[in-house]
């Protein structure tokens, strides 16, 4: 016999309009947009959550929509109890098989949420453990499309289902399975509110001591610095910064003296001008030296201004290193260059000379922008193996490390001017002639490219640059100075047939003086 024909042995009456119409009302006139989406078996968790009225005469009037006068819907109605709530919820299940409709199945686990009583000595485990799975996978699709309220909501109700046959000592056994569901998930959420509350707590306090901090080291550095009233322009530098205290210090007066134009001022970012054109430029007076060219000016490649890593090049005596880097200075639109003959140089003088000294002097990367007007000029350290190794007044190599380093160069402490200088703009390019002995730091700090010598065959592409750097030696224009004749060009390829430009220089500078002496007997 089937579970319907079972339903005719008993005298039930027909269902009730009265109820199914008190259901539908109630949730029409409560109807909360935050459940708006929810699953059916969640929606009637949160009404329980929410203590809406008439709960299970809103499920009623669902299950007529889809069932109409069905028998065991009006002996739950009647009753309310867990035997007629789970004969009604088997009676749905058989029905969503028979009809193979999901929606049947869904409601009927509704029933069991608001009929099961609270689970004790095993009884209803089955019951009970099959809402939990349906409720589980119910808030598995709302995870991400709920508000965080609402999944907070919905979280502790699912969990403290998820407990009850694990949380006997704290059942209260009058209450339905659902209302403990509610006091066991929240007694479980309170230590989690508590911690994220500790956090947020933790959080603010650590954010309120790191602003007080910044707040600190801005009046601080308010304090020390007058800073000027115009926002520095794009592409400008203030490289020293003094107050109007400092300035009128009887120490400093004659320190700063020549110096005034680059103090609080915003200097001038040279910026990098078409590479090509520089790479041309170049590659007409060092046709040899075609891999430092593009090796040095791909630095420059997306920069807006001027500013190359250290660069050593690494060659022979007399092959041109110096005179490239004063020509690719040139190439750049640099104003001038610093030029700093390591083997006469000491850290004590490079780097700035103590204020208590008579002879106190800033440091030289300092008068280079002076000297250039500019916060990115170009130092040159010329022969940097040369540099002397005793440490008496200080070691060249030690000294430029604070200057090659990013962390310490953009806030320098200039021992004459005492302040920090940002000094972070400046080019470095050194020249050697061999590596064995500089110290390890300063290979380090340094990328190494080999400048060749070089030959007979770039003796045309030398020249020109020969004869205008003799020219300008002489306060001459190069317009003044006639090139080479077919004798005089012969004269020099005899003589030098490749390797040191030093060499070159002086034999062109030999034969325009033998040039000069003739003109003057003629």
């Amino acid at each position: 016999m089937s579970a319907a024909d079972d339903t005719d042995d008993f005298d039930l009456p027909a269902v009730e309009r009265d109820d199914i119409a008190t259901g539908a009302a109630a949730d029409s006139a409560d109807w909360d947009e935050r459940h708006e989406g929810l699953p059916r078996l969640l929606r009637y968790a949160m009404l329980v959550n929410d203590n809406a009225h008439h709960v299970e005469q809103r499920l009623m009037a669902e299950i007529d929509q889809l069932c109409p006068n069905l028998p065991l819907n009006v002996a739950w109605a009647s009753a309310f109890n867990a035997g007629a709530g789970l004969a009604l919820a088997a009676e749905l299940d058989r029905r969503a098989v028979t009809e193979d409709d999901p929606k049947l199945r869904g409601l009927a686990d509704c029933v069991r949420l608001l009929c099961l009583p609270a689970p004790r000595g095993g009884a209803f485990f089955e019951d009970h453990q099959r809402v939990a799975k349906a409720l589980l996978l119910a808030f598995r699709t709302i995870v991400h499309k709920s508000s965080e309220q609402l999944r907070c909501e919905v979280e502790q109700f699912v969990f403290g289902w998820a407990a009850l046959p694990a949380c006997s000592h704290m059942i209260v056994q009058h209450n339905s399975a659902a209302t403990n569901a509610l006091f066991i998930g929240s007694r479980m959420a309170e230590h989690r509110i508590a911690a994220a509350e500790e956090a947020a707590r933790r959080e603010q306090e650590e954010e309120d001591q790191a602003r007080e901090e910044a707040e600190k080291e801005t009046a601080d550095i308010l304090h020390q610095v007058a800073f000027s009233a115009e926002v520095v322009p794009n592409h400008h530098l203030v490289v020293a910064r003094l107050t109007d205290e400092q300035m009128k210090n009887a120490k400093l007066r004659d320190i700063i003296g020549p110096l005034r134009s680059v103090i609080n001022a915003p200097l001038p970012l040279v910026q990098v001008p078409l590479l090509h054109e520089v790479r041309n430029i170049l590659m007409l007076e060092f046709p040899y030296a075609v891999e430092v060219i593009d090796f040095v000016l791909a630095d420059l490649v997306g920069r807006t201004t001027i500013r190359l890593n250290p660069v050593l090049l690494l060659g022979k005596s007399g092959g041109g290193k110096t005179f490239f880097v004063r020509k690719l200075s040139q190439a750049l639109g640099l104003p001038s260059i610093w030029s700093t003959d390591c083997s006469r140089a000491d850290g004590a003088v490079f780097g700035g000379t103590d204020r208590r000294w008579h002879t106190a002097e800033p440091c030289h990367p300092f008068l280079a922008v002076a000297q250039a007007k500019v916060g990115n000029p170009m130092v040159l350290l010329d022969e940097l193996e040369k540099a002397g190794t005793r440490s008496d007044y200080g070691r060249l190599w030690d000294c430029l490390l604070a200057f090659l380093e990013p962390e310490t160069n953009c806030r320098y402490p200039d021992p004459a001017l005492q302040v920090s200088l940002a000094l972070n703009e400046i080019s470095y390019i050194a020249t050697a002639n061999t590596l064995d002995p500089l110290p390890t730091p300063i290979r380090d700090r340094f990328r190494v490219v080999t400048f060749p010598n070089p030959g007979a065959d770039d003796l045309d592409a030398l020249l020109p640059a020969v004869m205008a750097d003799l020219a300008s030696d002489r306060g001459l224009d190069r317009e003044w100075v006639l090139p080479l004749d077919g004798t005089e060009h012969a004269a020099v390829a005899r003589h030098w047939r490749g390797g040191s430009v030093r060499r070159l220089r002086r034999i062109v500078d030999a034969i325009l003086r033998n040039r000069d002496l003739h003109a003057t007997r003629n």
